[in-house]
Parts: structure tokens; C-alpha cells; sequence
């Protein structure tokens, strides 16, 4: 069956609905798999983001915002996404037993530049708004400038006031990780497998955490958990949890979507992939 999303609108992509609980395991373990063949590509292109985590924390303790840390680093789950498609190419060659390389990994954001550039642009409006709210918040609960760092345990953890903020933002974080995951738990590998714009991908992925939110709430749940480990590290396991993970997503993606427009380059010459194949435990479903 074709999802819609309103009307007599097609979608020009079939959403399987997924009845394995536990895919989610499959999935990661899909996710290491293509790691341990590319580790490589992958530790460099994830330590790009330990170094850039590491000098975003220093420029935060040098000018005494060290306390901020934690709501920014969250808030990494919101950008994440738009910021690992050359990942994504990573598992799509190594799935058509293709060589993988820095420079493909690169290539790949020109695929479809212009709708992913619009996906990034409302990720940064999202990153940008939950900042603010993060600042909002500390204003709210201590009427001042978020605390030094060396005294957050004190100010924050073990205060009435900051138990308060920490149980109120941690839900507002929530909400807000929630509705980035759910907008792009399938859009942008949409967007870089398919010729789709922006808002109709974004319509796939919503439609597609509905179908299926049994599986992708435990998903958006063990990614976030994953996120939280690596970030505890000093940002250090950033360096295998985000490839991992994304390779993980691409996989998420070809089990939860199928069919579509290819890109003329596939057309000509298409890539022995498996999007067309039936999956275990998944059937099409409707909107």
C-alpha cells in the first residue's frame, strides 16, 4: 500500500511498517558492522566532531559559561543529522561493495545541496531556539547568568532551584530532541538516496515515526542514550558512537522505506543496492 498524507496526495515512496520491537538492536549492529569495514573514514570524520566539541567546551570555560555546556551538547542530537550525510554514502557504498573514501564522503552534501541546505537551515533555526531557551531557563530559575562550571554540581544539582530546572528543561530537551528525531529519522537519507524535496521528506519521516512509534520512540531513545555516553566522555566517544549511529540510521532508513524517483546518475547506472528487497518483520503501510 502507498502512504498519503492527506487526501488523494502520493507519496513517491512506500513506508514499510516495521512489527520487529526490537529492530533497533538490528540496526545498530548494522551500524557497527559498516564501521568495523570503513574505520578509517569513520574515526576521522567522527573526530572532526571531538575536536570541534573539545574547542566549542574550551571557548565556553574561558569566558566563564562552562555551565552551558551540557544544554549545547544536547542540543548536538538536533544537528547531528544534517551534518553526517557523507556517512550515509558509507553504508550506501559498502552495500554496493563499492570502495569508500574521505573524498566520496565529502562529495556526497553536493547530491542534492539545495534541499538539504533548506533540512540544515531549519535544524539551525531549531538549534539556535533551544539555546535560547536554555539561557531563558537559567534567567528563570536564578535570575542571573548561567553559574561557573566548577560550582554546577553545587548551584544546579544540589539546590532546590536547580533540581527544579534540571527536571523542566530536561523535558522541555526532550520534547525538543523528540521533534528534531521524528523530522529527521528518515528525511535526510531520503533526500540524499532520492530526488524528493525538503517539506515532502520531512512529511515521509513524520508519517513514518507515526507508523511505526513502538519501533523509532526505542530508536530516538537509544541514540539519545548513545549521545549522552559519548558526550560524558569529554566528547572522546564521539569518535565511534556518531558513525556508528549514522551508518545505523541509513540502515533504519532502507528497512523503513522503498521505492521512489532514483537520481539520474542512478538511473544510468544503478548501484546493486538492497532498498528493493523485502525486509524481515516489515510490511508497506498506509497514511
Amino acid at each position: 500500500m502507498t502512504a498519503s498524507l492527506s487526501g488523494n496526495y502520493q507519496l513517491p515512496v512506500r513506508i514499510r511498517s516495521i512489527k520487529d520491537v526490537d529492530r533497533s538492536g538490528h540496526w545498530l549492529s548494522e551500524g557497527w558492522r559498516d564501521f568495523t569495514l570503513a574505520p578509517r573514514v569513520s574515526l576521522i570524520y567522527g573526530g572532526a566532531f571531538v575536536v570541534a566539541g573539545l574547542l566549542i567546551a574550551i571557548v565556553l570555560f574561558t569566558r566563564g559559561l562552562g555551565a552551558l555546556i551540557l544544554p549545547l551538547a544536547g542540543g548536538l542530537m538536533i544537528l547531528a543529522p544534517i551534518m553526517v550525510v557523507g556517512l550515509y554514502d558509507v553504508s550506501r557504498r559498502l552495500e554496493a561493495g563499492l570502495p569508500v573514501s574521505l573524498r566520496d564522503c565529502f562529495r556526497a552534501f553536493g547530491r542534492s545541496v539545495g534541499q538539504l541546505s533548506v533540512l540544515g537551515v531549519v535544524l539551525m533555526v531549531a538549534y539556535l531556539f533551544w539555546v535560547m531557551t536554555a539561557l531563558l531557563l537559567f534567567m528563570l530559575f536564578f535570575n542571573q547568568s548561567p553559574p561557573q562550571f566548577d560550582q554546577f554540581f553545587q548551584d544546579v544539582v544540589l539546590s532546590p532551584p536547580g533540581i527544579a530546572l534540571l527536571l523542566f528543561g530536561g523535558a522541555i530537551g526532550a520534547v525538543f530532541a523528540w521533534v528534531a528525531f521524528a523530522v529527521t529519522a528518515v528525511s535526510i537519507p531520503l533526500i540524499y538516496d532520492r530526488p524528493v524535496d525538503a517539506m515532502t521528506a520531512i512529511g515521509v519521516s513524520l508519517i513514518t515515526v507515526r507508523e511505526n512509534f513502538r519501533v523509532m520512540f526505542g530508536w530516538g531513545a537509544l541514540i539519545a542514550v548513545a549521545t549522552a555516553v559519548a558526550i560524558a566522555t569529554a566528547f572522546i566517544g564521539l569518535a565511534v558512537v556518531l558513525p556508528v549511529v549514522a551508518y545505523a540510521t541509513w540502515h533504519a532508513y532502507r528497512d523503513l522505506i522503498a521505492g521512489g524517483p532514483v537520481y539520474p546518475e542512478d538511473a544510468v547506472s544503478p548501484p546493486a543496492f538492497r532498498s528493493g528487497g523485502d525486509k524481515t518483520g516489515a510490511m508497506d503501510a498506509s497514511g
